[in-house]
């Protein structure tokens, strides 16, 4: 019995000393910790996830669907977006007078979580009338001076609402969604400019012929 303690007693002491040199070699940093982690924040949904919606003003009526102008940009990550995007827009009576790809200053394509609505203060029954068609978009005050609407499509673009589930009636005042604020409480966000496409160098001109 006395000397099953010991043996007992004598693996604790044991084990204890290895777990003791082990927390020392750690605490000095002769050894990298097991589990050395850092932690992260989780990644915010692009910089529009805190923009506020300006309130459309009471009493406004849905524009005409001819009437809104549209650019639509993909930023979804998948081919296409645009281009079907704009074929169910005009289809539905919207104007669509630009397709492309969302791109950087630097002209590379890029994405985005949330898909948006961009407009400026003049367009915000437009950008309203356009939003009904998709499914919780965020609405985002630009600086722009006309009344055109960009729609952008992001990764969490799936499809448009069914035509026949839109809630607009050209006799009946557009509704503000619960959280929107007067527009004059916005700073506007600059527009998006697409950067111009790089200009092809001309060709060299033909020398001219010799004689005759």
């Amino acid at each position: 019995m006395h000397e099953r303690q010991a043996v007992v007693f004598g693996l604790l002491v044991a084990f204890l000393a290895i777990t003791g040199i082990g927390a020392l070699a750690v605490y000095t940093g002769a050894v990298e910790p097991p589990f050395d982690r850092t932690f992260s924040s989780p990644k915010v949904d692009d910089a529009i996830a805190d923009v506020k919606a300006p309130c459309v003003a009471e009493g406004t009526l849905p524009i005409p669907y001819s009437e809104v102008q549209v650019r639509i940009f993909n930023a979804s990550g998948k081919g296409g977006m645009a281009a079907a995007n704009r074929q169910i827009l005009e289809n539905r009576g919207f104007t669509v007078t630009m397709v492309g790809d969302l791109k950087t200053p630097q002209g590379k394509n890029t994405t985005q979580r949330s898909t948006q609505i961009s407009f400026g203060a003049a367009g915000i029954a437009q950008a309203y009338t356009l939003a009904a068609h998709y499914q919780d978009p965020v609405l985002v005050l630009d600086d722009r001076v006309d009344a055109g609407v960009d729609l952008v499509l992001g990764e969490n673009f799936v499809n448009l609402v069914d035509e026949e589930l839109v809630e607009i009636d050209p006799a009946v005042p557009l509704v503000n969604p619960a959280k929107c604020v007067g527009v004059e409480t916005i700073t506007p966000r600059a527009a998006y400019v697409p950067p111009a496409p790089p200009v092809e160098e001309a060709p060299a001109d033909e020398a001219p012929a010799v004689g005759g």
